[in-house]
C-alpha cells in the first residue's frame, strides 16, 4: 500500500490523556453515563420565549428569564408557584418542574400524565387546555394550543376542550393513520401535518394489509407469544401510503390524488403558507426519480408539478419545503443535486431563483428565517466541523455565526438579533454562549468544564489517509493510557462504515464516547475510520456503494489497518473488529474477506444478507435482489463463511425490528454446515440494541471477549 501517511488533521491535532487525566479508570457503567456527573455540563431547559429577545432556563425547580442585552436573571416562577395552580384546579401538586414550553411572549405550557396546561407568567395564572385518554400516543400541538391531534392505536383523533374528535374509523389492523410511514426513512419523524391557520390536519394513511407479516416472538409469557410486524423486505410487496386532509369546519376529509404507482413515497409533506395548497415529493419505488407536487387540500385534484429530479443512483429527500416567512410563493428547497447537500430558492411556479448555498461541503440543517435571513448549520470550514450560518437571501452572502471551532447545535432567536450557541471541540467539553448574529460573543452562559478531568485518559488523534484515488479518509486512534512506544499493543477497530453516520468529528473525545475510551484504557489502540459511504462528504462520497455494500467500504478500511501493520507499536498479530449494525455487517465482512487479518470479532444485530433487509433503505443501495443479483451475491455473507479464520462473536435482539434475528441466525446456520466454530449470544426481548443496565452488561461482554482472545 502507499503508506498514504498522513497530513495532520487541520491544527495537528493531538489530545493528550496525560494532561487531562489523574488517576480515576473509567467502568463499563461509566460508559453508559449511570454516573450522571459524566455527562457534559448542561442548562437545563434553555430555550427562547415567544417573541422576545429574552431566554429562559430552569434550575433549582425554578424557571427563569434573561433579556439578551443584559445578564440579570428574573424568576418567572418556581415549582411552589406551579403547585399553588394545581392545587387550585384540584389537581395533584408536582414532584418536580415539568417541561416547559415557551411558546408565547407570557405562556409557557406543559404536559402531566396526558393532562395539558397553560401558565400565563404576567399574571401566575395556572390554566389546564386539554386532556388527552391515557392511551393516547403521537401528539401533535396546532400553533396555538387549542387543539392537539393525536393517535390511537391506528386512528387519528383531535382533541379540544378535553373533547374528542374521530377523524378516522378503521378496523383493519393493517390500516395505521397518523404515523411515521416509509420506515422514517424520508426525513420525517411524523404522520400528523396541521395547517398553518390551524382549521385542517393533514395525515399518512398507511396501507400495509399487503405487507408479509413477520413474527417477533415475546419470551416474557409462559407460552411465548408471537408479535407480529409488517416488515416489507427488500424486492417484495411494500405499503401504499395516501395523506388526507380532515377540515374542522366541514368534518370532512379528502384525500390528495398522488395516484400511481401505489408503492411510490411521499415525502417532504408541506403546507402552502395559505392552507389552502399542500406540496408532496413524490419518490418512485426506485427512488431515482422524484417529482415535486402541488395539491388543491380541498378537493385533493393535483395542480401541478413544481419540478422533477432525477438521479442514476438514488435521490434522496429529506426536507420539507422552508416558505419564505410573508412570502406565500418562495421558498427553500435541499437537494444534493450539485452532488453536496445545499439550499435552493424556488418560487411556487416551479422556477429556480437562484442557488443560495454552493461548494464542496454540505448543508447539515435548517435553522429556519429571521427576517430575510436563512440560518442553517453545514460543514463549510471542515468536514469534521459543523457551524452555524446564515445566508442574505437577496445576495447569497454567508456569514458564519459560531465563533469557535467544532460541532455547534443552535437556537436563534424569533426576532433574529441573538443565537444561544451549545459546542465541543476536541478541546472543550460543552460550551454555551450567546452570541448577535454577527457571530460576537455577549456572554457565556456555561464554562467549559471537563467532567472527565479525574480520569486517566489515552491520547486521541485525528488525521487523513488517502483511499488510494486521492480522496482523504478521516481517522482517529486512542492509544493505551499510559502508552509506550516501545511496546506492542493489540487493536480494536471500531467500525459503521455505512451511510447516514459520520463516526469521527471535531466535538469532545473526537466522537469515541466513553464506551471506546473505556477499551483503550485495558490496554488497546481504539482505531476508526470514516471510509467512502459514510456521511457529510458528499454524494458521490456516499453513493460509491450503490448496488456494491460492503466492496469499497471493506477496501477502504484495510487502507487503515495496512497503516496500523506499518506501526511498530501495533502488534499485527493481535487485531480485533467491532461493529454494531451496518458495523456489524462490516465486521463480519472484514473478516471473511480478509482471513487472517483479525484474531477475533464483535459483531451486534449484523446485515448477513440484504435480500433479508427492508425495502425503503435495502432498495436505496442496492436495488431489489431481481435487479442486482450479483450485487447481493457479492455483499452476502453467507456464501463466504468458510473463509472465517479467527474467533467471531455475534450479538443480536431477540425481538430487532431493524435488522431481524433471522439474519444472524441464518449466519449461524451456515457455519454449522460448515464446522466452522461461532460464539452466539442474544439478548431477550431487546430490539435492535441494548439500554440501561444491559448495556453495561453487553460493554463488559464485548471487552470480556477482547480480553480473552486479544490479550
Amino acid at each position: 500500500m502507499k503508506k498514504a501517511l498522513v497530513s495532520l488533521f487541520l491544527f495537528g491535532l493531538f489530545i493528550s490523556g496525560s494532561i487531562l487525566a489523574q488517576d480515576k479508570l473509567l467502568t463499563a457503567d461509566d460508559a453508559i453515563y449511570q454516573n450522571r456527573a459524566l455527562f457534559p455540563g448542561k442548562i437545563s431547559q434553555l430555550q427562547w420565549i415567544g417573541q422576545t429577545d429574552s431566554y429562559a432556563f430552569a434550575k433549582e425547580e425554578s424557571f427563569y428569564q434573561v433579556k439578551a442585552k443584559k445578564s440579570t436573571e428574573r424568576l418567572l416562577f418556581d415549582l411552589d408557584m406551579l403547585n399553588k395552580g394545581m392545587q387550585d384546579l384540584g389537581l395533584d401538586s408536582l414532584k418536580r418542574l415539568p417541561n416547559l414550553d415557551c411558546y408565547g411572549d407570557e405562556n409557557c405550557r406543559f404536559s402531566v400524565k396526558n393532562q395539558y396546561f397553560d401558565y400565563q407568567t404576567s399574571t401566575q395564572k395556572l390554566a389546564k387546555i386539554n386532556e388527552l385518554p391515557d392511551e393516547a400516543e403521537n401528539a401533535d400541538f396546532e400553533k396555538d394550543s387549542r387543539f392537539i391531534a393525536y393517535t390511537i392505536k391506528n386512528n387519528v383523533f383531535i382533541a379540544t376542550d378535553g373533547q374528542s374528535i374521530q377523524i378516522t374509523h378503521d378496523t383493519n389492523p393493517g390500516i395505521v393513520n397518523g404515523q411515521t410511514v416509509h420506515r422514517n426513512e424520508f426525513g420525517i419523524g411524523k404522520g400528523l401535518f396541521w395547517s398553518p391557520e390551524s382549521k385542517k390536519l393533514a395525515f399518512y394513511r398507511k396501507d400495509e394489509t399487503m405487507v408479509t407479516d413477520y413474527p417477533l416472538v415475546d419470551i416474557t409469557a409462559r407460552i411465548a407469544e408471537v408479535e407480529n410486524t409488517k416488515y416489507p423486505m427488500a424486492g417484495m410487496t411494500s405499503e401504499q401510503v395516501t395523506l388526507g386532509v380532515y377540515n374542522l369546519e366541514t368534518g370532512k376529509t379528502v384525500f390528495m390524488k398522488t395516484g400511481e404507482p401505489n408503492d411510490q413515497y411521499l415525502t417532504a409533506v408541506t403546507w402552502g403558507p395559505e392552507s389552502k395548497l399542500i406540496y408532496i415529493a413524490l419518490l418512485n419505488r426506485d427512488q431515482n426519480h422524484l417529482k415535486l407536487n402541488c395539491y388543491d387540500s380541498e378537493t385533493g385534484e393535483f395542480v401541478k408539478t413544481l419540478f422533477e429530479e432525477t438521479d442514476p443512483h438514488y435521490v434522496e429527500p429529506e426536507n420539507p419545503l422552508y416558505f419564505l416567512p410573508g412570502q406565500k410563493d418562495q421558498f427553500v428547497w435541499v437537494s444534493e443535486r450539485d452532488g453536496f447537500n445545499h439550499l435552493y430558492l424556488y418560487d411556487t411556479n416551479g422556477e429556480m431563483i437562484r442557488q443560495l448555498t454552493s461548494g464542496p461541503w454540505v448543508v447539515t440543517g435548517v435553522l429556519g428565517f429571521r427576517g430575510d435571513q436563512l440560518w442553517f448549520t453545514g460543514t463549510k470550514e471542515n468536514p469534521l466541523e459543523d457551524n452555524v450560518y446564515l445566508v442574505e437571501i437577496e445576495t447569497g452572502t454567508i456569514l458564519r455565526v459560531s465563533p469557535d471551532r467544532g460541532t455547534h447545535s443552535a437556537m436563534v432567536s424569533n426576532i433574529g438579533e441573538y443565537v444561544l450557541d451549545i459546542y465541543s471541540n476536541t478541546d472543550v467539553t460543552r460550551e454555551t454562549k450567546l452570541l448577535n448574529n454577527e457571530g460576537i460573543t455577549i456572554r457565556v452562559l456555561l464554562k467549559d468544564s471537563n467532567t472527565l478531568s479525574k480520569y486517566k485518559l489515552g491520547e486521541m488523534s485525528i488525521f487523513t489517509l488517502d483511499a488510494g484515488d486521492g480522496t482523504p479518509l478521516y481517522c482517529r486512534m486512542i492509544k493505551p493510557i499510559d502508552f509506550d512506544s516501545t511496546k506492542s499493543y493489540p487493536v480494536i477497530v471500531y467500525v459503521y462504515g455505512g451511510p447516514h453516520v459520520q463516526l469521527i468529528t471535531d466535538s469532545w473525545l473526537g466522537g469515541a464516547g466513553l464506551f471506546l475510551n473505556y477499551l483503550a484504557e485495558q490496554g488497546y489502540i481504539i482505531w476508526t475510520l470514516d471510509n467512502r459511504g459514510s456521511a457529510n462528504r458528499g454524494r458521490d462520497f456516499e453513493q460509491i456503494i450503490h448496488r456494491q455494500v460492503g466492496q469499497v467500504e471493506v477496501k477502504d478500511q484495510m487502507v487503515g489497518v495496512n497503516y496500523l501493520k506499518s506501526l511498530a507499536y501495533v502488534d499485527t498479530t493481535r487485531m480485533g473488529v467491532d461493529g454494531w449494525s451496518y458495523g456489524g455487517f462490516m465486521t463480519i465482512s472484514l473478516m471473511l474477506d480478509n482471513p487472517g487479518v483479525f484474531k477475533a470479532g464483535v459483531a451486534g444485530g449484523p446485515v448477513i444478507d440484504w435480500k433479508y433487509y427492508e425495502v425503503m433503505y435495502g432498495e436505496r443501495y442496492m436495488d431489489t435482489p431481481q435487479e442486482n443479483q450479483e450485487g447481493y451475491e457479492k455483499s452476502g455473507l453467507l456464501n463466504k463463511v468458510d473463509q472465517l479464520q479467527g474467533k467471531l462473536l455475534i450479538i443480536h435482539g431477540t425481538e430487532d425490528p431493524t435488522v431481524v434475528w433471522q439474519q444472524s441466525l441464518a449466519f449461524l446456520q451456515a457455519a454449522i454446515e460448515k464446522r466452522k466454530e461461532i460464539d452466539y449470544f442474544v439478548y431477550p426481548g431487546h430490539e435492535h440494541n441494548m439500554s440501561g443496565n444491559d448495556r453495561a452488561h453487553l460493554y463488559e461482554k464485548i471487552s470480556r471477549y477482547f480480553n480473552d482472545f486479544l490479550k
